[in-house]
């Protein structure tokens, strides 16, 4: 799965007294869009790359040997490979760039991405993806608390733990982790195979939908499964987890067996296609990124949890 970036090591200890240094990497943010360095390739995808301070510095022409101030001033997210990872918003970079550049645009390595087309668009490798989107999750917290939800305060990174804190009212906050859940809901020697309607990827998936607030995980399964194709389920059994930051989840697998009826009621505002697949007709994703992916070749070789 995404997350699966051995022998690459993730580091999410927060350190605030860190200095940035040239070969970290600098991660800018445009809305959603991620910066990357982007090689083109006549007989392949376009190679996609996380870029350094260093390669960004060389944008400054009058920057020498040091890291120009909004480089080195960005917001320190968590380290791969004991190399920190930095964010930065594309606009103040903009910002900082001599008069007349326009960024990215008249730049011939980068390119801003949409996150979800790194797995599809672009050949990156696993570790890079698995960074930019944890780097995304983080940054975004950072930039949707920059006030004070209570009274509207500008807030300030805490010193001691990642948490942000108002120095008005006092409130602290922590970084937001959506709980949600992956069902394969099973038929014997069939799995419920789903496709969601107006979604940038197309392949099947699973039922999968957020925990709400007074829920279980387990009857977050059982509403899921009754929204989204009408049906009730039993023996319900955890597989296995994944931080999937894309979308600032934390997913939690789950298998079960249907109870009673098997006619799908789709709910056609949430899916474009739900259908009874035998094992040998489990067709599974580009990636093996996915919980999701996962779980259906489980299911496909006959392993899922009884």
């Amino acid at each position: 799965m995404i997350q699966d970036i051995a022998p690459h090591r993730f580091d999410n200890t927060y350190r605030p007294e860190r200095h940035a240094l040239p070969g970290d990497v600098a991660l800018c943010f445009a809305g959603e869009d991620i910066l990357m360095c982007v090689t083109p390739a006549e007989d392949a995808l376009p190679e996609a790359s996380l870029p350094s301070l260093s390669t960004l510095a060389a944008l400054f022409p009058d920057s020498g040997s040091a890291l120009p101030e909004v480089l080195s001033e960005g917001q320190f997210l968590f380290e791969i490979d004991e190399t920190a990872v930095y964010g930065f918003s594309c606009e103040r970079v903009q910002a900082a760039l001599p008069a007349g550049t326009s960024f990215p645009e008249d730049t011939e390595r980068f390119r801003l991405i949409p996150p979800r087309q790194l797995r599809s668009a672009f050949r990156c490798e696993r570790h890079e993806v698995f960074t930019a989107y944890t780097a995304l999750h983080l940054f975004r917290w950072y930039k949707e608390n920059r006030y004070c939800g209570s009274c509207g305060a500008q807030t300030h990174p805490a010193k001691e733990e990642r948490a942000l804190d108002c120095p008005a009212c006092g409130r602290r906050i922590y970084p937001r982790i959506a709980p949600a859940v992956i069902v394969g809901v099973t038929k014997g020697d069939e799995i419920l195979l789903t496709r969601y309607a107006n979604r940038y990827h197309s392949y099947h998936a699973l039922v999968a939908g957020y925990n709400e607030i007074g829920e279980t995980l387990e009857d977050t399964v059982r509403r899921e499964v009754m929204e989204e194709v009408g049906l009730k389920v039993k023996n319900i059994r955890y597989y296995k987890s994944q931080p999937w930051a894309i979308a600032g989840d934390l997913l939690s697998g789950y298998f079960c067996d249907v109870d009673g009826d098997t006619t799908i009621r789709m709910d056609e505002s949430e899916l474009k296609e739900a259908v009874w697949v035998r094992r040998e007709d489990v067709d599974g994703q580009p990636d093996d990124f996915s919980l999701t992916n996962e779980m259906m070749m489980l299911f496909k070789a006959g392993r899922e949890p009884r």
